[in-house]
Parts: structure tokens; C-alpha cells; sequence
């Protein structure tokens, strides 16, 4: 592979410090009102494992159907280690959503995000905050609706997958980190931190614009790369040239951080972005397709949740992974073509005017991530997974 162009990345120095949450009791407690939108492979396993531990929650969802079979056979989950149910009542409309909330979280995908009504601000208390469970960065679309000090992002490190409108499986674990980038409400996101250790481990970080990035980053590999392809990830992550090009995304996506002066958090205090892109020796790029391989094979059976969109005549959220960081660059006149270009590919399968699958890699933008084949066995292979 051609040497990949060089990237100016250096680890920003400040260190984000969590909230001290010892001796300092949540002001809410079981009796708050709480509000959840989107029961759905991330609401869906939030809101009943809340309502399990005594918290009353009301749901909101968008389609009647779902409506009625969570109110006729229970909100189900399957975690790795156990299977539960619980009673839940949900609406399907905003007039029938009874507030106001102390809490109310937001789960659906974030290209409803715009249209959120804006009588949902009424549904908050004064003291209230609204919480995000959404991918990519929200933030400042939800401040102009709520204002900030009643805006918490967070990061959700865990996957499942929706077998039914009412039966949902925990695929993954992991946990959750939650933060308000200024006027922080701390008894809030204390509450908060309590309901959500309620499905998993919840931690408060002042830094919570470099956890959300650190998460754009991964599913502009994950997520786009997997929609494109039409393959899961253990298939995917086999191919030397979707390595390639998940580095690519990685060391292109932590320029334009640099170039920000963001903090990218590690995921799952796991990975460290900075180790991972600090050096391009051949050992470095050696150890790097290692530990995309082990991911691979440890998430072979993950299906790209912007695929599963598209197989559903559904948008995708491009435009807040992929497409955020193009934008973010563009701003300081930064190349990040492989990022860019991803971004144009998925708006082009959304249109119709393409098809999934791995042909779309044989673009010119990414020529110089793989060596050539020849032209009628790659059609062959792209084919055959469509």
C-alpha cells in the first residue's frame, strides 16, 4: 500500500478530571418523573431495566404497532446472562406524554432529532435536564432547543439488536458516560448516573465532547464502512483493504481533533486513539491490523446499524459520523478525502443510485488503500454479496 498521507496528530495535553459523586446523594430519587422517546435496541433495554428497579417511566414511541405490542406482551430483554420483562404502557403521541419530567431521555435516531416537537421544552421541569442516548454530537442542535444548562450528552458503549418492536437483545457490554459541557447540573446528572447503572456501569466525565467524539470516530469505521460493504463485521474486518481504510478514517478523524484542540476519549478504556495512530512504522501498521482483526473476530456477528437502515428504505446517520468530520475539517481547509468520500457513497446508496456492496471500494479515492485485481473477479466477489 502506497504510504498513507502524513497526518499531524498530538495528544492534547489538558486531562479531563470526573465529578466527585462520593457523599453527595442524588436529589431525585425513585420518585422522579421520568420521560424516555424511542424504545428502541438502545431505549428499549434503558427503560426496562429502570422500570425493573422501581423507577416509573413513561415511554413514548412513534408507531402505533410497537405501541400496542409492548402494551400487550411486555417490554422484553435478553442480556448475556439473563432474560426479563416488564409491564409498560408506552404512547404514540406527543398530546398523550404527560410531563413535566425531572429526567427525559432521547433514544431515538438522531435524524428525528429535527423533528422533535417544540412543546417537548414544556415537559421539562425548571430543574429539569434532557439527555441524549443518540450517536454523533448533538449537542448544539438540542442547545438551541433547550439551552445547555439543561443538556446532558452521553456515550452509549454497549450494542443489541431489536428482534421484535417488543424484544430486544443485549449483543454487547460495556457502559455509559454522561457530562453537560457547561452550567453543569451535577444532582442531575447524578440522577442520571443512578438510572443508567441501572441497565449498565455509568460513569460523570467533564469531558464529555471527547467521549462523543472518541464514539463518532469508531462508527465512522464501524457503522459506514459495514453500510457500504453489505457485509458483518467479522467478514468485513477480514479484507486488508477495509483495515486499510478504517485506519485511514481514524488517522484523518484525529487531525481535524487536533486541529480542534478535542481530548478524543478512549472507548470502552480500551482503545487509545493517540497510541493507536502515533506512529506509521511498519510495526505500528502491523499491530494495528491485529487489533482491528481480534475486533473483528470478537464482533464477527455485528450487522452496521446504518445498514440495517438502509435495508429498510430508511436515512442513515452519516451526516453525524462521517459526514461531521468532513464538515469539521473543511472549516480549517483539512483533507480528509476518505471520510468525505464515505459520506458521498452512503447519500448516493440512499438516493438509489448505488448498490451495497464491496464494488463501491474500488472508487478512485480509495485506489491507493488496496492493490489492484482484476476487474472481472471483483465483480464476481461484489456480487455475490449483494
Amino acid at each position: 500500500m502506497p504510504q498513507r498521507q502524513k497526518h499531524d496528530i498530538r495528544q492534547v495535553e489538558s486531562s479531563p478530571k470526573k465529578l466527585s459523586t462520593s457523599n453527595k446523594p442524588a436529589q431525585f430519587g425513585k420518585n422522579s418523573r421520568i420521560g424516555l422517546i424511542g424504545a428502541g435496541a438502545i431505549g428499549g433495554p434503558v427503560a426496562a431495566s429502570m422500570i425493573e428497579a422501581g423507577y416509573d417511566v413513561q415511554i413514548l414511541v412513534r408507531r402505533k404497532e410497537q405501541q400496542k405490542k409492548i402494551e400487550n406482551e411486555n417490554l422484553i430483554i435478553i442480556n448475556p446472562d439473563r432474560e426479563f420483562s416488564v409491564v409498560a404502557k408506552p404512547k404514540s403521541s406527543i398530546q398523550q406524554f404527560k410531563g413535566p419530567f425531572d429526567i427525559l431521555f432521547l433514544a431515538t435516531k438522531v435524524t428525528e432529532i429535527e423533528k422533535l416537537p417544540a412543546q417537548l421544552k414544556t415537559l421539562l421541569k425548571k430543574d429539569g435536564i434532557i439527555v441524549s442516548l443518540q450517536n454523533g454530537n448533538v449537542l448544539d442542535l438540542l442547545d438551541k432547543k433547550f439551552s445547555s444548562h439543561r443538556v446532558a450528552g452521553c456515550v452509549v458503549g454497549w450494542g443489541s439488536t431489536m428482534q421484535s418492536d417488543n424484544r430486544i437483545e443485549v449483543t454487547s457490554g460495556g457502559d455509559f458516560f454522561i457530562g453537560m459541557r457547561e452550567n453543569v447540573n451535577e444532582p442531575a446528572l447524578l440522577a442520571v448516573q443512578q438510572m443508567l447503572n441501572c441497565t449498565l456501569p455509568c460513569e460523570i466525565t467533564d469531558n464529555i465532547e471527547g467521549h462523543l467524539y472518541g464514539k463518532i470516530i469508531i462508527n465512522s469505521c464501524i457503522t459506514s464502512l459495514g453500510a457500504i460493504c453489505g457485509l458483518y463485521l467479522g467478514d468485513m474486518l477480514s479484507k486488508k483493504l477495509m483495515r486499510n481504510l478504517f485506519i485511514e478514517i481514524m488517522f484523518e478523524a484525529m487531525q481535524v481533533a487536533n486541529a480542534y484542540a478535542i481530548k478524543v476519549e478512549s472507548v470502552n478504556k480500551r482503545l487509545d486513539f493517540y497510541e493507536f495512530t502515533k506512529s506509521q512504522s511498519w510495526f505500528s501498521e502491523l499491530k494495528r491490523h491485529i487489533l482491528i482483526r481480534m475486533v473483528g473476530f470478537k464482533y464477527r456477528k455485528l450487522k452496521s446499524s446504518s445498514l440495517q437502515s438502509l435495508e429498510r428504505g430508511l436515512p442513515t446517520e452519516i451526516d453525524y459520523l462521517n459526514g461531521y468530520i468532513a464538515r469539521l475539517a473543511e472549516k480549517k481547509k483539512i483533507r480528509v478525502p476518505v471520510n468525505k468520500r464515505v459520506t458521498e457513497i452512503i447519500h448516493e446508496i440512499e438516493q438509489g443510485k448505488r448498490q451495497i456492496g464491496l464494488i463501491n471500494f474500488y472508487d478512485p479515492v480509495f485506489s491507493p488503500f488496496h492493490k489492484k485485481r482484476p476487474i472481472n473477479r471483483m465483480i464476481q466477489e461484489a456480487g455475490a454479496i449483494q
